[in-house]
């Protein structure tokens, strides 16, 4: 079968479509045709040399991904062939094929195409672990009533979705990027943007929460933001860092964090056990796919690019321009 496998490290052109065995389907597992791969900031930072898969994973890039069932192993029923399905994957994702944990494909949301069901599952998966899973945002919005969340790089995949998804649950939302156009992308979802650029972050949350400062903080920053974060944060307040594009290490005031009571906490999606995803797949499709279906959160599909133009989908995620999701398209 034809695939993206890890070879060498570097810019876009060091990915390229080759040919490699096709999976054998095991006990519990799912084989799935795929038609559609979702790209992700870990497949970049993979692809550079900082990201490996897991133990026992192969190094096919790609972590979600759609497509239809064509086989079964043993312990799944047979009435799951022919399954249209979206999948959360540690790898694999861009290949004809993928066996897959049964556990780890659900059902795409009606009125979904593969290519619009392929931006889903990392991204719906990340959101919904890390800030209900996690951080303790309510699924109930009369819960979230009078809170609110930070979202640093909402005009990104896992961003877009996360304003969607707070926003459905009751949650004001701020939100960062720093372009105009991508601030009035963000506005459009429903966030209030800022334009990190232009403005300073805490200081516009100090001003527009009247000091009381956010309940949540969506972090893909890291270090370069770890103390204007502490000061932002409301009483009880929690945020959770999923991946460290301003650097590892920040000023941490262990006195503020005692006084304001805050949680900090910081996580990976990718390297968790099969019954870890299956239980965040499970919330998924309880709370997430309804306000899909709904047209609450939207797949953000910005760009597809076929699959042997995955060096020119990776350049062009590089680059920046995208607001939303890139999606591979098998040809």
């Amino acid at each position: 079968m034809k695939a993206v496998i890890e070879n060498e490290h570097g810019a876009p052109g060091v990915l390229e479509v080759t040919e490699t065995d096709k999976p054998q389907v095991g006990a519990g597992q799912v084989l799935v045709r795929i038609a559609a791969a979702g790209l992700n900031r870990a497949d970049v930072v993979q692809r550079k040399g900082h990201y490996p898969p897991p133990a026992g994973e192969s190094k096919i890039y790609g972590l979600e991904a759609a497509g239809v069932i064509e086989e079964v192993g043993a312990g799944v029923p047979a009435s799951r062939v022919g399954q249209k399905v979206m999948v959360l994957l540690a790898s694999g994702g861009y290949a004809e094929y993928v066996a897959v944990d049964a556990r780890c494909a659900i059902d795409i949301p009606e009125g979904l195409s593969l290519v619009e069901a392929a931006c889903l599952p990392e991204v719906a998966a990340t959101v919904y672990s890390n800030l209900v899973m996690v951080a303790g945002v309510s699924t109930d919005p009369r819960d979230n009533a009078g809170k609110s969340v930070l979202i640093h790089g909402g005009s990104g995949g896992i961003g877009a979705h996360a304003i969607q998804l707070c926003v459905a649950l009751g949650l004001r939302v701020f939100s960062t990027a720093g372009t105009s156009e991508k601030c009035d992308y963000i506005e459009s979802l429903g966030a209030e943007p800022i334009n990190y650029r232009e403005q300073d972050f805490e200081q516009v949350v100090d001003e527009k929460t009247e000091g009381a400062g956010v309940n949540f903080i969506f972090d893909m920053v890291g270090g370069a933001y770890l103390s204007q974060h502490l000061r932002a944060l409301a009483l009880d307040g929690s945020m959770v860092t999923i991946a460290v594009q301003g650097g590892k290490v920040g000023e941490f005031d262990l006195s503020l964090a005692m006084k304001k009571r805050l949680n900090i906490y910081g996580r990976t999606l990718r390297a968790q056990s099969l019954d870890y995803k299956a239980r965040v797949l499970e919330g998924v499709e309880q709370y997430v796919v309804p306000l899909v279906k709904e047209g609450k959160i939207s797949p953000n599909l910005h760009k597809t690019f076929l699959f042997g133009e995955v060096a020119a989908a990776h350049e062009y995620f590089d680059s920046g321009q995208h607001r939303g999701k890139v999606v591979l398209v098998m040809e």
